[in-house]
């Protein structure tokens, strides 16, 4: 009877373990039910980065809205973030501070989502999580929704801009022949070879390694384990050795990347080109391959 008792205390620490390494494994990605466990924190704010019309038509409750195109400046140059001190009053009237445990999620494609992420790391928020799966995953638990806007109490959001987090077009320009760099292009293999694209120019940046983002996400809209995209990078050939630059268009499908990189499989020097191919693009004296 004694050594059943010591067995069975043995398998549930082992199982407790294991599921333990599992959530770990995953990073700042959270489960439905994760999320589930965390909605009666005041300190947990819900960010949905859908848009605001499908935000009005349902969203998870207690969750504000964040649509990235409004954080970006007018300009001829598309995509490009409002300075931190704008950003902070935009994310503030939604009630979002740099103190809170700050919960991401879109309908499941992981692009705003993925963009958002990155944003709040680079304004310095310390504990930023993603939805994995989005409002898809969350339909699928049967958990509750409703069209009922979120009563917001401002908050004052304190921006601290990580450089180490963000690459400017004179950044990577230094970088193209850096055998110490890769650039990596998630868009499209269509837009990488020229086909396709809304920029200036069509192409990618001389020297860059395409990796849709799409590869490294399930067909349920999660993203993959740590094993399998530790397979995809290395395949590719990026290495945590090397600095990584991501891009795509307008950077919002280089977030998920980003995210996946530096969140699950803890690579420490990973930067993001917020002015992306359309910068570069619109740029006539860069090259593009």
């Amino acid at each position: 009877m004694k050594r059943t008792k010591a067995f069975l205390g043995l398998f549930i620490l082992f199982v407790f373990c294991v599921q333990a390494l599992a959530v770990a494994a995953q990073g700042d990605f959270i489960s439905p039910k994760e999320l589930t466990g965390m909605m009666k924190n005041d300190n947990v704010i819900i960010v949905s980065g859908r848009k605001t019309k499908d935000y009005k038509k349902v969203h998870i409750e207690g969750a504000v809205n964040v649509w990235h195109l409004d954080l970006y400046k007018s300009g001829k140059v598309k995509g490009l973030i409002k300075s931190p001190a704008k950003l902070a009053k935009i994310f503030g009237k939604q009630g979002i501070s740099q103190k809170k445990t700050i919960v991401v999620y879109d309908g499941g494609k992981n692009k705003t989502a993925g963009r958002l992420y990155w944003i709040f790391k680079y304004l310095g928020c310390k504990d930023v999580k993603i939805l994995n799966g989005g409002l898809k995953s969350w339909r699928k638990e049967r958990n509750a929704l409703t069209k009922k806007s979120t009563k917001v109490k401002a908050a004052v959001f304190v921006p601290k801009p990580d450089k180490a987090r963000i690459a400017s077009m004179k950044y990577v320009e230094k970088h193209l022949k850096d055998s110490k760099a890769v650039i990596v292009d998630a868009r499209s293999k269509a837009e990488f070879a020229g086909k396709k694209g809304k920029s200036a120019r069509k192409g990618h940046i001389p020297g860059a390694i395409s990796l849709e983002f799409k590869k490294i996400i399930n067909k349920n809209g999660t993203v993959k384990s740590k094993a399998d995209l530790e397979k995809i990078f290395k395949t590719a050939g990026i290495s945590s050795n090397q600095e990584i630059l991501l891009y795509c268009e307008t950077s919002v499908r280089a977030g998920i990347i980003y995210s996946a990189l530096t969140s699950i499989l803890k690579y420490k020097k990973v930067k993001v080109y917020d002015g992306a191919f359309n910068e570069w693009a619109a740029d006539s004296s860069k090259p593009i391959k």
